[in-house]
């Protein structure tokens, strides 16, 4: 099967939802993989250091998605309740913020994780993010 192909099928297979969810928990692996190592370090150039790697590519990566998501929810044809987008354009400015701090060594990736699950756990459909809805 093509590239092609298989991208067709994606998209005839999978609903936005799903495909937002899916985008979501693969970022969200690769910055667990870091969150450790990272948010242990107290030690500022270590901090640099590890930013230095992958884990760069990895903030940059789960920022795009907040990015197109923050875009996504910005347009007048988005069908969200109101009141629950307002709350996700309020997370997704969050995100960036939490991000630079990270980026600078001073924050945690630990919130950014913490967020992301949420929200993935949301896309899911399960009942433990009724806070999301309320914001």
């Amino acid at each position: 099967m093509s590239i092609a192909a298989y991208k067709r099928t994606i998209i005839e297979t999978e609903a936005p939802r799903q495909i937002e969810r899916r985008i979501l928990a693969q970022v969200t692996g690769q910055l667990e993989q870091h969150q450790e190592k990272f948010d242990a370090s107290g030690d500022l150039s270590e901090r640099l250091s590890l930013l230095a790697g992958d884990l760069r590519a990895c903030l940059w990566d789960n920022e795009q998605v907040w990015l197109m998501l923050r875009s996504d929810l910005s347009e007048p044809e988005n069908a969200l309740p109101p009141q629950l987008r307002a709350g996700l354009l309020s997370i997704a400015l969050w995100i960036e913020r939490q991000t630079n701090l990270v980026m600078r060594g001073t924050g945690n990736i630990g919130p950014l994780v913490e967020v992301n699950r949420s929200i993935i756990r949301g896309l899911a459909g399960d009942a433990g993010t009724a806070e999301l809805q309320e914001a």
